[in-house]
């Protein structure tokens, strides 16, 4: 991480004399990002499931503009740099757009700049709202959502539902529809910034110095520069890769695939093998390890992966691919390193992403990045050049859109109220919209064997009560995962119907520090899936530091935890 670079003292000429005891009392401080401007107190309204607010009645905005003085060494001799904008973000996707706002609400006044609207992404084409709204959470979620008729059409048999014929799903309706919802989606935060007062810049932004940003030809200065220009999907260099497509393309793709390669065993794998094989393609995912989901609790892994299968995904494991070829019918062969696999009509890869930070100019100005190309920050999202920062995906910190979402927030009160914020990155939890999907929170087994030595693990898996009457073998798993010293729930998983849904509630608890005695005197909803969390009382195994462990010898647990 980038060593905390000690701010240069700052003075202000401001006409509201009153304020300036106040004003020097913020500067002196050692984290005194700039000055602060008043907050504004308008009500907000929820707009959406974006993590997007509005003012309830947007109104104009009287901006304080505040003449800046950096101290300077030449004599003692301080000279006034006055900038366009206290803040420039280069990237208006979720975490951009969520301190640019947040600023502008403090009186600060900013600029935002963003490449033109494309729905895949590339060196010209972006998109205000970035890659979550436009080429991932948003809509991935839509396309799991249509996929996911074809398993209920199925399950409602057994609820006495007859069809005269079989269902049918139209693919270019289905893209119609989707590619109009994320135009709606832009143009909600294109009125978001709008009625915020941050001015907003169609164009390709590079940093010249630490002060200047280029758009095109056109220069910027800023007192603050923000990057949030988040990650891009890439390839591996084999040959015929020309032939690949990645999460980009596959969310927007003019046919649906008939029979498709998935390389990948991570979760934007495993949703878009779950969206495929649900619209009837046939599915087959390529991973180079034995499980899927690298990081995910052990039990939760080779869950999902039996589930996937039970639904038609064929998993190829450990074959790493080699080469793609074109066949003379059009049809593509994934060569690996088991064998020549013929008939895809799509391969995809889906092997992550990497921050999108060439050709910014960063490396010029002085900024620290690592070897994959993310921007180093301190705690504070501050990089090694004391004027520049950088939230999201960029950073290679925990890449979720709300975590971009609260690093944008935390920086924003940083900067523009003088209130030094660290996001906090304690039991944030996550979901995979798999199907089945997955909901966790805090430790996974074997992070907690290794940070707590003594752990107890509560575990459920059952059919759901929906299962029953359908006939098919969809099942659900829980877990639970306990301190034994202290009770305290360390780690909350599951896979099966809603677990998102339901994570995101058993979270709070988890985030609070919550004890398993919590949980037991909490009354269950019946009948739900998610009172299971609130009913195990005994545990499945318990892990003992010491030659007395329950469940497992020492020697297992430690090899679980990979220690």
């Amino acid at each position: 991480m980038a060593a905390s670079i000690a701010t240069p003292k700052l003075t202000a000429t401001i006409s509201a004399a009153p304020s300036l005891q106040t004003l020097r009392r913020k500067l002196s401080t050692p984290l005194s990002r700039s000055l602060s401007l008043l907050p504004t107190s308008a009500p907000r309204t929820l707009d959406l499931d974006l993590g997007l607010r509005s003012p309830a009645k947007p109104r104009p905005r009287r901006r304080r503009r505040l003449s800046v003085e950096a101290a300077e060494p030449d004599n003692g001799a301080e000279t006034a740099r006055h900038y366009d904008f206290d803040l420039f973000t280069v990237g208006a996707g979720s975490g951009g757009v969520r301190a640019s706002r947040f600023a502008a609400n403090f009186g600060a006044s900013v600029a935002v700049c963003e490449l033109p609207f494309s729905t895949i992404s590339s060196e010209t084409a972006g998109g205000v709202g970035g890659t979550c709204v436009l080429r991932g959470c948003v809509p991935k979620k839509l396309l799991v959502y249509a996929s996911k008729y074809s398993h209920e059409f199925e399950e409602s048999h057994g609820f006495g539902w007859t069809y005269d014929a079989e269902p049918r799903h139209d693919w270019s309706t289905l893209m119609a529809n989707k590619n109009a919802e994320l135009q709606r989606l832009m143009g909600i935060y294109k009125n978001i910034l709008r009625n915020a007062g941050v001015t907003l810049i169609e164009g390709r932004g590079k940093i010249v110095d630490p002060h200047t940003i280029d758009v095109d030809g056109k220069l910027y200065s800023a007192r603050h520069i923000l990057v949030s220009v988040g990650g891009r999907p890439f390839i591996p260099e084999i040959p015929g890769r020309e032939y690949a497509i990645d999460s980009d393309a596959a969310l927007d793709l003019p046919s649906k695939p008939e029979k498709v390669a998935i390389i990948g065993g991570g979760y934007i794998a495993l949703e878009f093998a779950g969206i495929f094989n649900g619209l009837s393609s046939d599915v087959h995912v390529f991973i180079r390890q034995k499980k899927v989901l690298r990081g995910f609790d052990e039990e939760v892994r080779d869950f999902v992966a039996e589930q996937m299968s039970l639904r038609g995904i064929e998993f190829h494991t450990e074959e790493s691919p080699q080469a793609i070829q074109k066949l003379p019918d059009g049809s593509l062969s994934l060569k690996t390193n088991k064998g020549t696999i013929e008939g895809f009509s799509h391969i995809m890869f889906a092997t992550g992403r990497r921050p999108n930070t060439k050709n910014l100019g960063l490396e010029t100005v002085g900024v620290k990045m690592t070897k994959n190309g993310a921007i180093e920050v301190d705690e504070f999202s501050r990089t090694s050049v004391p004027s520049i920062w950088a939230v999201g995906d960029v950073t290679d910190r925990i890449n979720l859109t709300p975590v971009a979402l609260m690093e944008g927030g935390a920086l924003a009160k940083t900067i523009f109220l003088n209130e030094p914020t660290k996001p906090d990155y304690r039991a944030v939890p996550s979901a995979v919209f798999s199907q089945p999907p997955i909901g966790q929170v805090g430790l996974t087994e074997e992070q907690a064997i290794q940070e707590y030595g003594d752990v107890d693990i509560f575990t459920a898996n059952f059919r759901p009560l929906k299962a029953t009457l359908s006939g098919l073998p969809d099942r659900v798993f829980m877990k639970l995962i306990v301190c034994a010293k202290t009770n305290r729930v360390l780690g909350l998983h599951m896979c099966g119907e809603d677990s998102p849904e339901t994570v995101q509630g058993f979270a709070v608890a988890v985030k609070a520090g919550l004890t398993k005695a919590d949980f037991d005197a909490t009354v269950g909803i019946h009948p739900t899936s998610a009172e299971e969390f609130v009913t195990m009382r005994t545990p499945t195994r318990k892990i003992r530091r010491g030659p007395s462990s329950e469940g497992k010898k020492d020697s297992d647990a430690k090899a679980a935890a990979g220690v």
